[in-house]
């Protein structure tokens, strides 16, 4: 599985911990490096029933300062998943994604259902 992370974020390292103690292996990337690819976006957006909010950043910076939440209700889901495989600090984190499950953020009663 893949995990997208950001060094910095407090909940990525909550994560990371959760899943080492769960003997868990996994490949971490560095989501402001190299964002989830618009395949993984997709997926990922199909794990969610198509709530694209769900798959942004909504309390970063970028979020804020693009005004996304606005862009958010006449966008269309391309040019969303365009936006979000450009930019990691806009995509939710920790980042989370394999062929049977995708999970966005860290929520330790959600992960324990998969873990």
């Amino acid at each position: 599985m893949k995990l997208y992370q950001y060094g910095k974020c407090s909940t990525c390292k909550k994560a990371i911990k959760f899943l080492k103690e769960k003997d868990q292996e996994f490949k971490e990337i560095d989501i402001t490096q190299t964002p989830p690819s618009k395949a993984e976006l997709k997926k990922m957006l199909a794990f969610y029933d198509g709530n694209l909010k769900r798959l942004f950043n909504t309390s970063g910076v970028q979020y804020r300062e693009q005004k996304v939440a606005d862009k958010l209700k006449t966008m269309s889901e391309a040019d969303a998943i365009d936006m979000l495989s450009k930019n990691g600090k806009l995509v939710k984190r920790p980042f989370v994604i394999s062929k049977e499950y995708g999970l966005v953020g860290f929520k330790e009663n959600e992960w324990g259902e998969v873990f």
